[in-house]
């Protein structure tokens, strides 16, 4: 898979629990064709980034940047916090019922814990495999689970604790994973093209699904109500997996180069962002359905997003990028440049 000029990201997932589908949508954010880019906020400095993630209580944006988290006010347009000392960040997930969030830092193989009112690192938890990259926390259990790459296994922690619970070896390289917000929990195995699906309690996995049609799965979201996954494929597709069963139902096309995903219960569309420069808007017409909406241009790079479930808002993150540097033997094909001080924020509206 072409991976991002700044690290491996996924997906986003909304909810944990069924959420029934709102009627009587409004006209604006029904079709999904409207969306497009209407405002950008200036984030600057240096480094990569990879995931974000949005909390939509407080109305901040967590943006993984370079060895730091940099929360956003995008009502504000202003950065209103940093959260430091996050090597090799990867993920942040939220814990709203413990006032926490945790985030995966790659470098050190670590989670940094953290205050959601205060921003104010509160622990830090060694995890039990190299380069913890998704993270997840699950409301069933009040676990949190780091997704590691370089260990190709999931470390369970103690959300209240900060603890380590438990290891389950995943036979493969793990990508992002959604919670079913009653125990079960699926994640992309994206060298073996599968998606595992485990309990979150017992720690052991109840089913591994081949992905048929989809190569290298990156992104993943779920739907709560009708039990569907939506997974990012790098083939340029989007593809509809039953959680109940692993029947691949369905797929549509999507941009090059996937790395995030997002499912709006309230609309029902589905998301894809692509590091082409585009956002790829899809509705699920019904549980066994996909219809591609619109294909949103967006800016090369922004391949990452978080979805705002309140008010419909999608972000999503990237910068300038200038020439590669020169090619070396460890590196014959160096990704380009990135611009210090171009790193930003496109919001997306409806």
């Amino acid at each position: 898979m072409i991976r991002s000029f700044f690290g491996v990201a996924s997906a986003l997932a909304i909810g944990g629990t069924p959420v029934a589908a709102a009627q009587a949508l409004p006209a604006q954010v029904s079709t999904g064709a409207g969306y497009h880019v209407a405002r950008r906020i200036s984030v600057g400095g240096e480094g990569g980034w990879d995931y974000l993630t949005y909390d939509p209580a407080r109305h901040h944006l967590f943006l993984s940047h370079g060895t730091q988290v940099e929360v956003v006010d995008p009502d504000a347009g202003l950065v209103v916090g940093r959260i430091p000392e996050t090597p090799g960040v990867h993920g942040i997930a939220l814990a709203p019922a413990l006032g926490r969030g945790f985030i995966s830092n790659g470098r050190d193989s670590s989670v940094t814990v953290f205050d959601l009112a205060t921003l104010a690192t509160v622990a830090k938890v060694r995890v039990t495999g190299r380069n913890p990259d998704a993270i997840m926390f699950d409301s069933a259990t009040g676990r949190v689970f780091t997704f590691n790459g370089g260990g190709q296994s999931a470390t369970a922690i103690d959300g209240a604790a900060d603890s380590v619970v438990g290891t389950l070896a995943l036979g493969g390289k793990p990508e992002f994973a959604v919670a079913d917000g009653r125990g079960g929990a699926f994640v992309n195995i994206e060298d073996r093209s599968e998606i595992v699906s485990f309990d979150t309690r017992s720690l052991t996995i109840r089913a591994r699904w081949p992905m048929t049609g989809c190569e290298e799965p990156s992104a993943l979201a779920y739907d709560p109500a009708h039990q569907r996954l939506f997974a990012g494929c790098a083939n340029q597709r989007l593809t509809v997996v039953d959680a109940t069963s692993g029947r691949v139902v369905t797929s549509a096309p999507i941009g090059e180069g996937v790395d995030a995903g997002a499912f709006d219960p309230a609309t029902g569309l589905v998301f894809a962002s692509t590091g082409d420069g585009h956002l790829s808007v899809l509705r699920e017409q019904a549980p066994d359905s996909l219809t591609p909406v619109a294909s949103v241009e967006t800016q090369r790079g922004a391949r990452t997003m978080a979805l705002d479930p309140v008010t419909h808002r999608v972000f999503v993150v990237t910068a300038a990028f200038g020439p590669p540097p020169a090619p070396t033997p460890d590196h014959p094909r160096p990704r380009p440049s990135i611009v210090p001080g171009s790193f930003e924020v496109l919001v997306l509206e409806p």
